[in-house]
């Protein structure tokens, strides 16, 4: 299975399946982060790419590709932060964006309409130590199992049970944080 995996890095086909299965949930955990299109659109981009650089690190044994590819786009998410932190510390502004098209704005728009309430979610998540609050963003927002999370993450699933009970605790007092995968 993980020879297959890697596959997606050299066969033209592979990856074209692998894109086509995963584009619309990558897009969705995108825009449930991202309130811009253009960039919404340049992260789902730079996760494929970086897709084909890691695909031989992708091992079933650990879970499911959605749950790697979800690791892969938080990684390529913090790093885009940095970089536009740092751009707008040093510029003011951020550029460089690439020109979309009436109906590429139009899409991205709807979806990130279809995903306001789990950005308000992320908000009310926001008092949360980073630790507890991206095991509940996967589980509860993003439908993840906690052994999936814990494999996005990079923790033990023991760890991942902890900080999901943790995060569950502080904020029982809103509906959605119950909800979601519990194995």
């Amino acid at each position: 299975m993980r020879r297959k995996r890697a596959e997606i890095a050299t066969d033209p086909v592979a990856f074209e399946a692998f894109y086509r299965r995963h584009v619309d949930a990558l897009t969705r955990f995108l825009a449930r982060r991202v309130d811009d299109p253009h960039t919404v659109a340049d992260l789902v981009a730079e996760v494929f790419v970086a897709v084909l650089d890691s695909a031989h690190t992708y091992r079933a044994e650990l879970g499911t590709e959605i749950a790697w590819l979800y690791g892969v786009a938080r990684k390529t998410l913090s790093a885009e932060r940095r970089r536009a932190y740092k751009q707008y510390q040093l510029t003011g502004r951020v550029s460089g964006r690439r020109t979309l098209d009436i109906d590429d704005i139009a899409e991205l728009e709807q979806r990130i309409d279809a995903e306001r309430r789990a950005r308000q979610a992320f908000e009310a998540m926001a008092e949360l130590p980073e630790g507890e609050r991206a095991v509940l963003e996967l589980v509860v927002i993003d439908q993840l199992t906690v052994t999936e999370a814990a494999l996005a993450l990079g923790i033990r699933q023991g760890a991942a049970k902890v900080r999901l009970h943790r995060a569950r605790k502080k904020l029982q007092n809103l509906p959605f944080v119950m909800s979601g995968a519990s194995e």
